[in-house]
């Protein structure tokens, strides 16, 4: 899925906050306001990877940049069909 970088921002501040929904849901702590970007990309990839809900990414592209790209696109695929973010 090719997406446009500010569909990807988009489609990655949904990620997060469906992914927040997730994790408490999980029965897990939700993010804390303090918590950066960074560390909520970083624990809600890691989460969905335990889960295997997303394949995990090779050793050598685990960065933020390539996690980000795998959660829009992990929300992209939940997304139902004629959302708003969905469009290509």
């Amino acid at each position: 899925m090719k997406m446009k970088p500010k569909q990807e921002a988009q489609l990655l501040k949904e990620a997060l906050r469906i992914g927040e929904v997730y994790m408490k849901n999980r029965g897990l702590n939700e993010f804390k306001p303090t918590d950066s970007s960074s560390v909520k990309v970083t624990q809600l990839y890691h989460l969905l990877t335990q889960d295997k809900l997303i394949a995990p990414l090779a050793k050598d592209q685990e960065d933020e940049p390539h996690m980000k790209h795998k959660l829009a696109l992990w929300i992209a695929k939940q997304l139902p069909e004629g959302h708003p973010l969905k469009s290509d």
